[in-house]
């Protein structure tokens, strides 16, 4: 049960550093379908951060400065992107630890898709790099495809998923 103190907590965001944020809210917008809520910069600790989400059928993002922001840090699950300025155009900048190399940290995004394997052949057009492609491997029916930065995106569906579920020992 949760504890009444934590009523109205939400999981809002997860943080992705990024080397060129262009390319990488390009990647989110067009390849996931997600959309670009809003944008802050900070130019004396020279780094901006972006906002993404996938947003509900009907759901629409305020126009207003102050209603956008509320929307922003009070829905569930939004994606935010956080570009230190310079490493776009830095030849010598190595990038950021994925987190599936040694030593291993993050792991993943997920995606809930309808379909992985229709997903997957859109991703394909698009030319998408996969990490993992739905029969590949012991798990199957979920994909990894990567970002621009290298960061792994799980997409499953519900009903990949609970087919693992009712498989699973009891």
């Amino acid at each position: 049960m949760r504890d009444p103190a934590t009523k109205g907590y939400t999981l809002n965001q997860t943080m992705l550093r990024v080397r060129d944020p262009d390319a990488s809210v390009r990647f989110y917008t067009e390849v996931l379908g997600m959309t670009f809520l809003q944008r802050f910069d900070f130019e004396e600790m020279k780094f901006s951060l972006y906002f993404l989400a996938l947003l509900k059928e009907g759901e629409t993002v305020p126009e207003d400065p102050a209603e956008r922001s509320r929307f922003v840090f009070s829905r569930e699950t939004t994606l935010e992107l956080t570009h230190n300025w310079g490493t776009e155009s830095d030849e010598s900048f190595a990038g950021y630890h994925n987190g599936n190399s040694e030593p291993r940290g993050f792991g993943h995004l997920g995606i809930s898709v309808p379909d992985v394997d229709a997903a997957c052949e859109r991703f394909e057009k698009l030319g998408v790099e996969f990490v993992k492609r739905p029969n590949d491997g012991k798990m199957k029916g979920i994909a990894f495809i990567k970002d621009p930065d290298g960061y792994w995106i799980e997409i499953l569906s519900p009903n990949g998923m609970a087919s693992i579920a009712a498989a699973q020992p009891k």
